[in-house]
């Protein structure tokens, strides 16, 4: 009796807390509605009076981009802005042959009158935080702009972000990421549309109504100021954006989330770089939780609702080991169910995760036809992608959750920087990167056996009780199956 009761009741909570999530998601989305409706009456510089115009320094930090790296250059030398107050700074933390090309490459282009440096460390403490601060000491610039490798900002993106900072309480302009390889696979595809999700609805949702946003790491501008009031860039975590993020926000700072300026990036396109990107966001989310839960519960300068937003983004990436949990135990619940009438009624606490997937359906769509349109057709392939995205974030469910547990715990791990490919059209390929993973990670052996289990669990869903089966989790048994058995397989066969 004491192992059913504990089943259920870590069932039951790890169900409420997604229940929660997806409240919070709800009230998003009612915020996203109403930010609509609304016209920015913010105070803009007018760049077109000489006096008015800052003076900006673009940061690029890179390592070991050899496939997207004359691409990045290329594309930032075209950004439209007085040369006299723009200076580039290309932080390189590479370790192969990109630093000679890199800095070949940066020559040609000082002889166009640009301002651009190649500063380069020999050790790389820190990572990607260091290389910022680092370049931050002697950056000119009153604000920097940063961009990775894979990011391709249109000629006029400063010119349509500078001009916020005019007031002087933002800290950040942030621009939502557009996709150059939406349409490249089915992984890209759902990549897309978890991140439309976030770049849509919680930017949106939260910004409008002044909660806590994050800096995605890339394709925003940070006031210079800003970033040494909240304490400089710190490497303790693997997700230094975020968490720079939350200590600007805890010193009144505010942050402006452009949904209109679309800044176009490359999506992962094998399976084993968006693990590594999924891993590095996860841990790195919820080694943030430990590290800003207290501060933002404690601060006095902020309201509980925002407080309360605020503990359930930074738990965002532990939402993935709820569902890990939910998973695992549904097939237990579902012995316990038909074995013992006295639980049964506990059963009923699954209409939580039928409850919080509907949320999730009804939130999704709003975001998938403000950018695709509400047509029938548009509608009956949202339900296809949405139900794929679905299964497939399921299936993601073990690795994010060793990720998220790592964080918590604090182990601490490098950070890995996501392969990039060049991939732009169905075409091109992708099997001679030589930045991807040649061997398979142990976690995916234990993917491809939960995969076996969820077919155990639909098999058992026609021998369980004495009532000829009980069909009522069939459904997530077969998510659970193509979930893990699409990233199992993927994983065996997208290998260099």
């Amino acid at each position: 009796m004491i192992l059913e009761k504990t089943i259920i009741i870590v069932y039951s909570i790890a169900l409420i807390l997604i229940f929660m999530y997806a409240l919070a998601q709800l009230n998003l989305l009612f915020n996203y509605l109403s930010a609509q409706k609304k016209e920015s009456n913010s105070p803009k510089f007018d760049l077109a009076n000489p006096n008015e115009i800052p003076f900006v320094t673009i940061q690029l930090p890179v390592y070991n981009e050899m496939y997207v790296m004359e691409r990045l250059l290329d594309n930032i030398a075209l950004i439209d802005y007085p040369k006299d107050k723009l200076e580039i700074q290309v932080l390189d933390d590479s370790t192969d042959e990109t630093i000679s090309t890199t800095a070949s490459q940066i020559k040609r282009l000082k002889q166009t009158g640009l301002d651009i440096v190649h500063i380069t460390r020999t050790d790389r403490s820190g990572f990607k935080a260091g290389a910022l601060k680092e370049g931050l000491e002697i950056a000119k610039g009153e604000y920097i702009a940063i961009f990775d490798a894979d990011f391709l900002p249109k000629k006029d993106w400063l010119k349509r972000t500078i001009p916020f900072f005019k007031n002087t309480e933002i800290g950040v302009v942030q621009t939502r990421w557009g996709h150059i390889n939406r349409n490249y696979s089915v992984l890209t595809k759902i990549q897309a549309f978890a991140l439309d999700a976030h770049f849509t609805l919680e930017q949106v949702g939260r910004n409008s109504k002044g909660h806590f946003i994050n800096f995605n790491g890339t394709a925003g501008v940070w006031r210079k100021s800003c970033i040494l009031d909240a304490g400089n860039w710190e490497g303790d975590t693997l997700t230094e954006d975020l968490d720079l993020s939350y200590r600007a926000q805890l010193r009144n700072w505010k942050f402006k989330y452009l949904e209109d300026v679309e800044t176009p990036a490359e999506l992962p396109v094998v399976i084993s770089a968006a693990r590594t990107q999924q891993f590095r966001w996860n841990k790195g989310g919820a080694e943030n939780f430990r590290k800003m839960m207290w501060k933002v519960l404690k601060n006095q300068n902020i309201s509980a609702k925002t407080k309360l937003h605020g503990v359930l983004h930074l738990l965002n990436s532990t939402m993935f080991f709820c569902i890990l949990i939910v998973a695992v135990l549904s097939i237990p619940m579902l012995y316990i169910k038909n074995e013992y009438a006295q639980f049964k009624m506990y059963f009923y606490v699954m209409t939580f995760f039928v409850l919080s997937s509907i949320i999730f359906f009804i939130c999704y769509w709003f975001m998938y036809k403000r950018m695709y349109g509400s047509s029938f057709k548009n509608f009956i392939q949202y339900i296809g992608m949405f139900l794929t995205f679905f299964t497939i974030a399921m299936g993601f469910s073990l690795h994010n959750s060793i990720a998220v547990v790592e964080g918590h715990l604090g182990k601490r791990s490098d950070f890995i920087r996501t392969p990039k490919f060049n991939i732009n059209t169905l075409t091109d390929s992708w099997k001679n990167n030589k930045y991807l993973k040649k061997n398979i990670s142990i976690n995916v052996i234990f993917e491809g056996l939960l995969m076996l289990y969820f077919a155990f669990g639909m098999y058992y869903a026609f021998v369980v009780g004495d009532q000829g089966g009980d069909f009522g989790l069939f459904p997530f048994h077969l998510m659970l199956f193509l979930g893990f058995g699409f990233v199992f397989f993927k994983s065996l066969t997208t290998k260099a």
